[in-house]
C-alpha cells in the first residue's frame, strides 16, 4: 500500500523547551475528513500547526507527496495546503474582500498577477461561506462567529487539495457550526483532502471518516468512528463515564455523559436508600 500524500514520522513536537509530542506518526487518508480530538493541551493543535509547516517539528519530518514538506517553496506548498488557524490575527484597516483575495497568494506570478479565475475563486469562496454580503465592511468590525467565515473563505479561495482547519467551528453559534461543518462534507464528497481539530465529540462522529484520538502528546486511536470511539475510550481519554449510542439522524456513535452524580462518584439519593 502506498504512503498517504500527507504524514508525519517521528515527530517531536516543542514550544522552546516545552515537549509537546515525541515520537509522534500519522497518517492522513487521501481522500478523508480526518477529525482530530482529545483533551485540551493533548497536542491536537500542535500536530496540525506540524502539518501544514507552521510549527518546524525539534525532529522527525512531515512528508507531502514523498517528500519532506520543510523542503518545498512556501507558494509549491500554499497550493497544496490550506490552512485556518484557531486564533488569527486580523490585519488591521482591511475589508472582507481583501482578506479572502489573500487566499490566492500562491497562484499570482510576475507575469500573472490578478485573473478571472482568482476573481471567481473569491466570490465563490464567499458565496459558500456567507458573507458575500460583508464583502466592505472591515474585518476588525465584525463578530467573531463572522470573521471565523471570512478566514474560512479565504481558506477556500486557496483551492487547495487538502484543507487543515484549527477548531473551525470556534465563535459560531449552533446552526453556523452545522453549515461550516456541512460545507466541509460537501467539499470532501467533491474530492478534497479535510483534517479538522474539533472539541465536540458528537460533531466529530457525525462528519468524520477517520478520528485521530489524542491523549498527553500519543495518539491513542485511528480508525472509522464507529470503531474508535467507544465508551472505554472515551472515559480513558477524557475521564468522562458515558454511553455511546447510534445517533438516531445519522447511526454514527453518539457520546452520551453519565449522570452528574456517576460523573463525580456521587452516589445518588435513590442508590443510598436502595
Amino acid at each position: 500500500m502506498t504512503d498517504p500524500r500527507l504524514r508525519a514520522q517521528d515527530l517531536t513536537l516543542a514550544y522552546d523547551k516545552r515537549v509537546v509530542a515525541e515520537k509522534l506518526d500519522v497518517g492522513i487518508a487521501d481522500g478523508s475528513f480526518t477529525v482530530i480530538v482529545g483533551p485540551n493541551a493533548c497536542g491536537k493543535s500542535t500536530l496540525l500547526k506540524a502539518l501544514a509547516r507552521v510549527l518546524k517539528p525539534q525532529a522527525g519530518a512531515v512528508w507531502l507527496d514523498g517528500q519532506a514538506i520543510a523542503s518545498y517553496p512556501s507558494k509549491q506548498v500554499a497550493k497544496q495546503l490550506g490552512m485556518l488557524p484557531q486564533s488569527p490575527i486580523v490585519p488591521g484597516g482591511i475589508v472582507v474582500e481583501e482578506l479572502v483575495a489573500r487566499g490566492r497568494f500562491a497562484h499570482q506570478r510576475l507575469l500573472r498577477q490578478w485573473s478571472p479565475e482568482d476573481e471567481d475563486a473569491v466570490t465563490e469562496a464567499m458565496r459558500l461561506t456567507e458573507v458575500s454580503d460583508l464583502a466592505d465592511r472591515f474585518v476588525d468590525e465584525l463578530s467573531g462567529g463572522q470573521r471565523q467565515r471570512v478566514w474560512l473563505a479565504m481558506a477556500l479561495a486557496q483551492q487547495t487539495p487538502i484543507l487543515l482547519l484549527d477548531e473551525p467551528t470556534t465563535f459560531l453559534d449552533l446552526s453556523h457550526q452545522f453549515e461550516v461543518l456541512d460545507l466541509c462534507a460537501e467539499l470532501h464528497e467533491q474530492g478534497r483532502t479535510i483534517v479538522a481539530v474539533l472539541h465536540d465529540l458528537n460533531h466529530a462522529c457525525r462528519y468524520a471518516t477517520e478520528l485521530i484520538v489524542m491523549k498527553a502528546g500519543e495518539v491513542v486511536a485511528q480508525g472509522p468512528p464507529a470503531e474508535v470511539m467507544t465508551a472505554q475510550r472515551v472515559e480513558d481519554v477524557f475521564a468522562m463515564p458515558c454511553r455511546v449510542i447510534d445517533d438516531p439522524e445519522t447511526g454514527t456513535p453518539m457520546v452520551v455523559p453519565a449522570d452528574r452524580h456517576r460523573r463525580r462518584g456521587v452516589r445518588t439519593p435513590e442508590a443510598a436508600r436502595a
